[in-house]
């Protein structure tokens, strides 16, 4: 295992108990309508087997379930799954090694991923072998916005306030909180938005279409396996 997943694991580890209300509470309420946006774009026959990957404490895989799909978690942290109720089967596992066979699933959904694997190139490739042709994988990131007045904002918020607001419910929160701003920026100065795409388009999805949410605070990115 790398030190880039253990470091995950252990992140997710301490918040996992407060994750969904927290979630809504440093988004501004965003974080839910994020989350409803990635799901929109699933489109499988009613009963259709979905795979949500980095599902957490199940946030997407309950409004999959919700919508008629037999939904599949998986999550490095056993903590996180184990925090949340369930929608479906339940499996701690990396998404990089996935333990299923090819084709598998009519759709995949992913939140909040790429950020915590060593190669999110391969780790997409990964994701892509256990849909189905035609099958749709959709994805939810945080984003740096890229308007000035919108990042004058952003900047000072997730670097001071987040981790204030943090502090004030466990020693866990505020390190999660300082952690974000510094993967955040990070994540997206090391990988722009063409060269993320380009690990979409190469491991067999297209087109590929994107939906910038809160002027610019997040991304959903979707797209059909060929």
């Amino acid at each position: 295992m790398s030190t880039r997943t253990r470091h995950a694991r252990a992140l997710f580890a301490g918040i996992a108990p407060e994750y969904e209300w927290m979630g809504a509470v440093l988004s501004f309420g965003q974080d839910p309508r994020w989350r409803r946006s990635l799901v929109s774009r699933v489109d499988a026959p009613l009963g259709a087997s979905v795979l949500d990957v980095a599902s957490g404490t199940g946030l997407v895989a309950r409004a999959l379930a919700a919508r008629g799909y037999r939904v599949t978690s998986i999550d490095a942290s056993e903590q996180m799954l184990r925090s949340g109720r369930p929608a479906g089967p339940r499996v701690v596992a990396l998404a990089e090694a996935l333990p299923f066979a090819d084709a598998g699933f009519a759709a995949l959904t992913f939140t909040y991923l790429l950020r915590y694997v060593d190669d999110p190139a391969a780790t997409m490739q990964e994701l892509v072998r256990v849909v189905t042709p035609g099958g749709v994988i959709a994805s939810l990131e945080f984003h740096v916005p890229g308007t000035r007045w919108a990042r004058a904002a952003w900047r000072p918020y997730t670097r001071y306030v987040m981790p204030l607001v943090g502090s004030v419910v466990s020693p866990a929160w505020a390190s999660t909180a300082r952690f974000l701003s510094r993967s955040i920026q990070e994540y997206w100065h090391a990988h722009p938005l063409r060269e993320q795409l380009g690990w979409w388009e190469a491991a067999g999805i297209g087109p590929v279409h994107t939906r910038a949410m809160s002027n610019g605070a997040a991304i959903v990115t979707w797209g059909v396996r060929r």
